[in-house]
């Protein structure tokens, strides 16, 4: 597959990247809720990590698989749409069904379902990028797909709080706030029509010498060639890939930090809210997701000028910066008490989101080879999933050893330790060797 592609037009690319509002919707409502949910059924503090395990498992495996998968790829729908709609309509099922939940077991079952779906859909979109635009375009591509993310993220993390205001009240018989049940019934329907208007608006390029490419497909059939080719692209992995893995490795365990544990350091910290069945910590869990709203608003209304920051100093630089952002973001929420000032720690962590989203990728996707590039972004995912795994094992003990059984401000020193995580990604930006930099510009 030639690199050099035609340009895109501005709503080319926006089309391309219109699925990532659905699925950025869901990954939103789940990460935003789930905790608090779990914690409605019942669960400790210290369980919760445990309980996102089965999800990044998954996604361990299905990812490079997935990847490798679209890469021989080739139909009606083409390379890459194929994956895009069975992710949506397995993930769609499961956010419908997910507010439903009747025990732990059957939340933690289908948080599996959901996770594995949205990343399904989501790592074939990352390699979608670089097979329709040229180099020159990619940044610009991939941080079309972070003004989505922040778009979706930003109303699904505001929804249910948008209903409580409505005045939706009351829980299902397993204590889910109805105002919760409902988002993510919206979101099912949101995640699986945005991914339609990109499969339905946007084209793939066929192979371009079909006879010898269906002739190498055969020849690489069945699950032993798979699996080797897998195995054979992580022993070969490109050095700026390496060196990119351990800035996310950092980031992405910064993040879960956040993630798991910023909703009830809200309602604990903020609101002081200890029982997870108060009226109270309803408001705290609610305000926590909408706090996160802002940092995904932060993230569209940023994302679209970091092609042109990037063009005037340089990717890495524009990345290092955004991520020492988003950690003075998390560590600012120690000291706050003020529940309106939890948004300006947001504004933090929604500048790095946007870099996040879009710079790794675009630094990655030069410093790989065309023919693999699904298997590549789908292992790339692997530095996502690891730290979510380490969160899932570690955070449990490390709550219990550290802060002591059931301690209310648990939830908080986590929030500070994703703080310290990023600030060590950002130092680590400065050993990756980007090797499709542009020269910056002094116009």
């Amino acid at each position: 597959m030639p690199m050099d592609r035609p340009r895109l037009t501005f709503w080319q690319m926006y089309n391309m990247s219109f699925g990532f509002l659905g699925i950025q919707f869901g990954w939103g409502l789940q990460l935003a809720n789930m905790s608090a949910v779990y914690e409605r059924l019942g669960a400790r503090p210290d369980q919760v990590p445990l309980l996102w395990l089965a999800a990044p498992l998954t996604g361990l495996l299905v990812q490079p698989i997935v990847g490798a998968l679209s890469d021989r790829t080739w139909g009606r729908l083409g390379r890459r749409r194929p994956y895009f709609l069975t992710g949506a309509i397995l993930a769609s099922i499961a956010l419908f069904l997910m507010p439903t939940s009747s025990a732990l077991w059957m939340a933690a079952g289908l948080l599996w379902i959901l996770d594995a779906s949205i990343n399904i859909s989501m790592e074939p979109f990352r390699a979608f990028v670089a097979d329709k635009l040229d180099v020159s375009q990619r940044t610009a591509g991939f941080v079309m797909q972070s003004f989505f993310i922040g778009v979706g993220a930003s109303l699904a993390n505001a929804l249910p709080l948008l209903f409580s205001w409505m005045g939706v009240r009351g829980s299902t018989a397993s204590g889910v706030p109805l105002s919760v049940k409902y988002s993510f019934q919206v979101g099912a329907v949101v995640f699986l029509l945005a991914v339609l208007w990109t499969i339905v608006t946007t084209s793939e390029f066929p192979p371009e010498d079909p006879a010898a490419w269906d002739r190498a497909r055969r020849g690489r059939r069945g699950l032993g060639p798979l699996l080797s080719e897998i195995v054979a692209a992580i022993r070969e992995m490109p050095a700026t890939m390496r060196q990119l893995a351990v800035v996310q490795l950092f980031t992405w365990l910064g993040l879960f930090c956040m993630w798991l544990f910023f909703v009830p350091a809200t309602a604990r910290h903020v609101f002081g809210a200890t029982d997870p069945q108060s009226a109270l910590y309803t408001q705290g869990i609610e305000w926590g997701g909408f706090s996160f709203a802002f940092y995904s608003i932060t993230c569209f209304l940023v994302a679209l000028a970091l092609p042109r920051l990037a063009a005037l100093t340089s990717r890495k630089t524009v990345h290092a910066a955004a991520l020492t952002c988003g950690a003075v973001g998390l560590l600012a929420v120690y000291f706050i008490q003020d529940k309106h000032l939890l948004l300006l720690s947001m504004v933090g962590v929604g500048v790095a989101w946007a870099s996040i989203l879009s710079m790794p990728y675009a630094i990655l996707s030069t410093a790989l080879p065309p023919s693999r590039m699904g298997v590549y972004m789908g292992v790339f995912n692997f530095f996502i999933v690891i730290p979510e795994i380490v969160a899932a094992i570690g955070f449990g003990p490390l709550i219990r050893l550290v802060f002591g059984e059931s301690n209310p401000s648990a939830p908080l020193y986590v929030v500070m330790l994703g703080g310290a995580c990023l600030l060590t990604a950002a130092a680590c930006v400065g050993l990756v060797r980007d090797v499709g930099a542009i020269t910056p510009t002094t116009t």
